[in-house]
């Protein structure tokens, strides 16, 4: 099963910590992009088929990767008219990843990424969709488990965390009206964290506009059709919209507490 990550927006609200200078989801938390940190939560449970919907500032989420192995082993490099690289990947050790990065757009919206990217799922099979600022100790094998048990179409995995999101209404695992950012909640968001079939795509994100966010109109419509299930989640998760968040990740690494970690 592929994971789909979306990467591509511009994350204005955590200027002060990126500069502006790279996307988001390469914002450091304890030395490592945020999406490295995702990513090998992913491949802890054994998926490690990634897909990246870039956009805004791709080429830095490109040149991590193509220098990959550089920045994080020993390298000999042989110079004169035939030079050669020898890496030694002793610190690599796990990190048999297939990453595709897809340029998807500076001005994209959500729905719009992840239409972009469907010539690279594989055709009849599930893949898993997350966004890339956001960490979780979700488990993600029972996850898969539970979207194929259901036989509906979307899987979201629901949280519980401060009230300043849009709140799911429920009735059982079933979602079947969303509230836009209520002012207080005691129930389910969207924590992310999803499974789609790609029957998903075809009929509620193939003829949709760039500008539309796969959070209105696709899932609300999905959600409508009787075809979006909640996987819930009481465990940890935390965003990164702002500093204030960049920091609260950065404190628990530090202090070896942090829920997520694949260190």
């Amino acid at each position: 099963m592929k994971v789909v990550i979306l990467c591509g927006g511009k994350g204005t609200r955590l200027g002060e910590v990126t500069g502006n200078a790279v996307p988001k989801p390469m914002a450091l938390v304890g030395g490592d992009p945020i999406l490295l940190h995702i990513m090998r939560s992913y491949a802890r449970h054994g998926f490690k088929e990634f897909v990246l919907c870039a956009g805004h500032l791709s080429w830095s989420i490109k040149s991590y990767f193509l220098n990959y192995h550089a920045q994080r082993c020993d390298v000999t490099v042989r110079l004169g008219e035939q030079p050669v690289t020898e890496y030694h990947p002793h610190e690599l050790d796990g990190d048999d990843w297939t990453v595709t990065i897809a340029e998807t757009g500076a001005e994209t919206a959500t729905a719009g990424r992840l239409r972009r990217v469907a010539r690279h799922l594989t055709p009849g099979e599930p893949f898993m969709l997350t966004y890339g600022d956001g960490v979780s100790d979700v488990d993600l094998t029972a996850l898969a488990t539970f979207h194929r048990a259901h036989g509906k179409l979307v899987t979201m995995t629901g949280v519980v965390p401060p009230g300043r999101f849009g709140e799911l209404q429920l009735e059982g695992n079933q979602v079947v009206d969303w509230a836009e950012k209520p002012n207080v909640t005691d129930r389910f968001i969207n924590g992310g964290f999803m499974v789609m079939n790609p029957e998903f795509l075809n009929r509620f994100v193939a003829d949709k506009d760039d500008d539309v966010m796969l959070e209105r109109e696709p899932l609300i419509e999905a959600t409508a059709a009787g075809e979006l299930m909640l996987y819930r989640h009481d465990g940890f998760w935390q965003c990164m919209d702002t500093a204030r968040d960049w920091t609260y990740l950065n404190d628990l690494w530090s202090a070896g507490k942090a829920p997520w970690a694949v260190r």
